[in-house]
């Protein structure tokens, strides 16, 4: 007897919830996700002045930054086949009251994917190139040529670089 009960219960059960699914409605919504990305460049340099410490030139010929290695990166957003590209120009050479030092005496090593190393010039120079979008992370060290005909003094220059990302 009790195995009838259990297996009518276990019937029941079965056709109300075939029942039940019958019951059920439902409905669907479409959604249009969309996103607006637009051209753009960022550059972080890890500091914003170098510095050259007095050194013999016979001893010294090449001074090094005191900040090396400075770390540089680059984002960003352009087409999958655009270049991107770093460039630095100097406003001038280096003065200081009663003297001039050539900026083409400032060099720079670079390590980093795309990174190149250079000359400082008044005219643009290539520090960097990329193709397509994405993040890039180096480091540059800087160099003055050391010379006997330098005047003393302290020297200054501003120097621009410029990210492009078409």
């Amino acid at each position: 007897m009790k195995t009838t009960i259990v297996v009518a219960v276990l019937m029941v059960a079965c056709l109300l919830w075939a029942g039940a699914a019958g019951w059920t409605a439902t409905d669907t919504q479409t959604l249009t996700v969309n996103a607006q990305v637009l051209a753009k460049a960022k550059l972080t340099l890890g500091v914003a002045a170098i510095n050259f410490s007095d050194a013999d030139p016979d001893v010294t010929p090449a001074v090094a930054a005191t900040e090396n290695p400075v770390s540089v990166t680059v984002k960003a957003h352009t087409g999958s086949g655009s270049t991107v590209t770093l460039t630095v120009k100097a406003d001038g050479d280096l003065q200081a009251t009663g003297g001039t030092i050539p900026i083409t005496n400032v060099s720079w090593t670079a390590s980093g994917a795309g990174f190149v190393g250079g000359t400082m010039d008044t005219t643009a120079v290539a520090a960097g190139s990329w193709t397509g979008p994405g993040q890039y992370s180096g480091q540059f060290r800087f160099f003055l040529a050391n010379n006997w005909s330098y005047q003393p003094g302290n020297y200054s220059q501003t120097v621009v670089y410029t990210l492009t990302a078409p």
